[in-house]
Order: C-alpha cells, then structure tokens, then sequence
C-alpha cells in the first residue's frame, strides 16, 4: 500500500488523532470490538466520531463490568462488527493524511486487534503512545502505569474511565504533556518517534520476560512488538 504521509512530518501536539476501542477481552488475537472512538484534535476544538459495534459473539460479564455494554445492548443497537472496523480504520488512514499524529494508550492492543481483523491496515504515520513514552522516562516509579494511574500522576482530567472517549480524550491529554515535556521527541521526524518507542517498548518487554524467566514464570506470551504484534 502506498504510504499516505508526506515525509518529513513531526508531531504537532495541537493536531492529534486520539483513538480508544472497548473490547470483549484483554487478548487481542481473540479480541472482538464493542465500542471505538476517535477524536480529532485542534488545539482546544474536538471533533468526536464513536460506534458502537454488535461483536457478533458473547460479550463477557467480566468486560461488561469494565465498560458497561452488555450483550443485549449491542446487539440491539450497535452496528455489524465488520463496518465499525473498517470505517475506524479509515478515520485513521484520513487522520494521517491529515498530518496528525495517532494517539492511543498502549497502542499496541488497540492496534493489533484492527489488524487482526483488517489484514491490510498498516502503520502509515506517527504513533504516539502515552504507556510506552511514561514506563520510558520515568522507569524506576513505581504502582501501576493503567491510564487512570499514569493520568493522576501527570494531573490529567480523566472523566468516565472505560468509556471509549473518554479515555481517547484523557490519551490525548497526556500526550499533550509528554511531547510538551520532550521537546526533542515532538520536533523529530515521526518515523523515527514510531521506531524510538517500538525500541523502548523491545526493551522493557525484554526486561520483564527475563524477570519472569528467572522466578521461575513462564515468559512465552512477553510481546516486544509494537505498535503491531503478530497476531
């Protein structure tokens, strides 16, 4: 597929593409969309597009009491799974060719289950992931880096926690602050702000199979892909 991006682009922080999906599971190669949202960003105007979709299969009581969607719900109100994946897809190959950076908070879930279900969809502009960048510069903090976790450290509203959104919006937010933060990262060419935090990501994943490694904990299902892991 052609490359969409004219080169070189860097991150306009005022100009982001913030994307969130809700999901029927934490396992992206089994994984099945609820609920996707992508917000456009311009300085402090938002453009906001959601779905949600019908997954076509269960959704687990377990996932219902994170995002609130039942079964039921979906199915009588939400779109064919099959439609919500391909117009997301499309909001974010448009936000590209718009110059926009793709803000997602650990990215690498959210997008891997469009791959999944999308063979062709590919990474054809900036990937800004707030997990990946804050473990990267703060590495030694320790508690939990979950988006609520990472938001409150960082003063970032977040309103509505697992609601699609919601928590793009609250992504955003961070992004915001970091690139604000690492002028060095916001004013480099945005292939190499994907391949800077795919090499933060190898590393810290590599560190934590070799800690399972040595307590004696199976590290096979360590991912050090991102922002696409193999599926």
């Amino acid at each position: 597929m052609t490359n969409d991006v004219q080169a070189p682009v860097t991150i306009d922080r005022t100009r982001l593409l913030a994307f969130d999906l809700e999901t029927t599971g934490p396992d992206p190669r089994t994984a099945h969309v609820v609920t996707s949202a992508l917000l456009a960003i311009d300085g402090a105007r938002k453009h906001e597009r959601t779905w949600l979709a019908d997954p076509g299969v269960e959704i687990p009581e377990g996932a219902t009491a994170v995002h609130g969607i039942t079964t039921e719900h979906a199915r009588a109100n939400g779109r064919p799974h099959a439609d919500v994946i391909a117009e997301t897809v499309a909001g974010i190959r448009r936000g590209w060719r718009e110059g926009r950076a793709l803000v997602a908070f650990n990215a690498c879930f959210d997008l891997t289950i469009l791959r999944r279900w999308d063979p062709t969809f590919e990474i054809l502009g900036p990937v800004l992931d707030p997990f990946v960048v804050d473990r990267a510069t703060d590495p030694y903090r320790k508690g939990k880096r979950t988006l609520e976790a990472v938001c409150e450290i960082h003063g970032v509203r977040l309103e509505n926690a697992h609601e699609a959104s919601a928590d793009a919006l609250a992504a955003a937010r961070l992004a915001w602050k970091l690139l604000g933060a690492l002028p060095d990262l916001a004013g480099t060419d945005w292939r190499e702000v994907n391949e800077q935090q795919a090499r933060w990501h190898e590393e810290r994943q590599r560190d934590f199979a070799a800690y399972l490694e040595r307590t004696g904990k199976d590290a096979s299902g360590v991912n050090v892909e991102w922002p696409l892991a193999a599926v």
